[in-house]
């Protein structure tokens, strides 16, 4: 049997698998999004249809985080993940500003374990109180993200509760200022196995923060670097450097990076992060750039001997085509290139993503495109299902679930097409930007809005509006359920939310 009929027989058992267990009543939600497809979509049942954190109604738990939090929580495994920064210092060790992830129990909410990361001194780079905005990957007892400072992580799902696991042995030196002495690793410190700085051997030059959420596929985690402009925002520093690396998952170790001349098409940055398709026996992992191309690579099955990976189609979502000197339009709000900024979504044959204009320097036009992934080069023209204008601007994952796709934009819309002919069923308007993306589960989706609600709509052709809770913060992180909680977060909470649960007040 050949490699890629083995490739394809194991992708087909994961289908399999994940049918089956989708009858199950509940399960972990170790990345953003479903398990390589990254629709946003959840199998989980009786989840609330409103809650509230004044009177703890549907609340199981509530914890504090920091001040600013833009990380997706992931739950496996006991554990509930989620990146925010040190506005709210735990450890008299680090009381100024640091990218935080917190490791907290289940169950009850008690922090296990914390990453702390100091700040690069590199301006936009490492945007103030930022913090670490990666959301984290679990497979099995690994914990895969990147950190505030550009560098890949691989860490103990245990922390240092039961040692100091890999060989890695600089926990200290890591979680120390430039120009400090390394501190004391403590069981309540994270257990790093290894680190990659995408920095300094790729030139990687990050701009405002790393958003990347990691695709771990067989053998590899396959990473964004978000290499982007300087704190002009007129002038890249690294054109040249890669905006899709392949590291081995067990190492760290540099396997490939993208064969694609991505870097001199940017306006801004990368913001998208990696999925997977598996079309006509091929696996392909799907990209959506900077470049506002929609990229299919031939997913590795070993190191390729040109480091390269192999682009098999590429699309161009924007109908305007590339610019030949993008950031002479920076600011440019009527024809300005464009980008991509939410996941490509594969469900059922077909490729869905959103594009457009960048939000803080570009036009604001924004598409949802629906793709034929049959093809091989450019198939911009041919491949073309059906593509639909959004309101204002995007940069939400869509999620696709009983022949409907929902997706939010910046222009503060919900939308509900049909998933086979684009055909508008309803959009919804709420008071605040949508940054986050929509997730269905339970008959019901969720979304938070940068005015600080959070909107529970039924899922269907027809609307219905079954409550809007008033969280008072602004709203980046998508929602997630797990094991029959739904988890919201916002700036300075992370919320627990189960049907029936009612969270006494102090």
């Amino acid at each position: 049997m050949s490699t890629h009929a083995n490739i394809s027989r194991g992708f087909a058992v994961c289908l399999l698998f994940a049918a089956a267990a989708s009858t199950l009543p509940a399960a972990d939600q170790p990345q953003w999004g479903q398990l390589y497809t990254r629709n946003m979509v959840s199998d989980e049942k009786n989840l609330p249809d409103t809650f509230d954190p004044a009177t703890g109604e549907n609340i199981k738990w509530a914890v504090r985080t920091g001040t600013q939090t833009y990380g997706t929580p992931v739950v496996a495994r006991g554990r509930v993940l989620v990146g925010t920064n040190n506005g709210r210092p735990r450890d008299p060790r680090h009381m100024t500003d640091r990218g935080v992830l917190l490791c907290l129990n289940e169950a009850d909410g008690k922090l296990l374990w914390t990453l702390i990361v100091p700040k690069l001194k590199a301006g936009y780079a490492d945007w103030r109180n930022t913090g670490i905005a990666s959301t984290p990957t679990i497979v099995g007892d690994r914990v895969y993200l990147v950190d505030n400072r550009g560098t890949v992580l691989c860490l103990d799902l245990a922390g240092q509760a039961n040692g100091n696991d890999g060989p890695f042995r600089n926990e200290g030196r890591q979680m120390a200022p430039a120009g400090a002495a390394p501190m004391e690793v403590r069981k309540a410190d994270a257990d790093i196995v290894w680190a990659y700085d995408m920095r300094e051997p790729l030139g990687v030059r990050q701009h405002d923060a790393m958003h990347t959420s990691i695709l771990v596929y067989g053998r590899y985690a396959y990473v964004c670097t978000a290499n982007g402009v300087d704190a002009t925002h007129f002038k890249l520093p690294a054109p040249q450097a890669p905006s899709l690396i392949v590291l081995d998952k067990a190492t760290g170790r540099l396997v490939a990076i993208d064969n694609e001349p991505i870097g001199p098409q940017l306006i801004h940055c990368m913001w998208s992060s990696p999925a997977v398709a598996n079309v006509a026996g091929r696996n392909l992992i799907l990209f959506g750039a900077g470049d506002c191309v929609c990229y299919a690579f031939e997913a590795l099955t070993a190191p390729p001997p040109t480091g390269r990976l192999r682009t098999v189609w590429k699309f161009h979502c924007d109908p305007a085509g590339r610019k030949e000197r993008p950031l002479d339009f920076q600011d440019n709000r009527t024809e300005g290139p464009s980008t991509i900024n939410g996941m490509a979504v594969f469900h059922k044959g077909k490729v869905y993503v959103t594009a457009g204009g960048d939000p803080w320097h570009g036009k604001p036009q924004a598409w949802i495109k629906c793709i034929d992934p049959r093809g091989k080069g450019d198939i911009t023209k041919t491949n073309l299902i059906w593509s639909r204008p959004l309101n204002r601007f995007c940069l939400s994952t869509p999620a696709i679930h009983d022949g409907l796709v929902y997706v939010a934009d910046w222009g503060r819309t919900i939308h509900c097409f049909d998933a086979e002919t684009g055909r508008p069923h309803w959009k919804h308007t709420v008071r605040g930007e949508i940054w986050a993306s929509t997730l269905v589960a339970d008959g019901k989706v969720y979304v938070g809005t940068r005015r600080g609600s959070f909107c529970i709509l039924a899922a269907g052709k027809e609307k219905k509006l079954l409550a809007t809770v008033r969280l008072g913060r602004p709203i980046s992180a998508s929602p997630v359920a797990a094991n029959g909680v739904l988890y919201v977060a916002t700036p300075t909470h992370l919320y627990a939310v189960k049907k029936g649960a009612r969270l006494a007040k102090p």
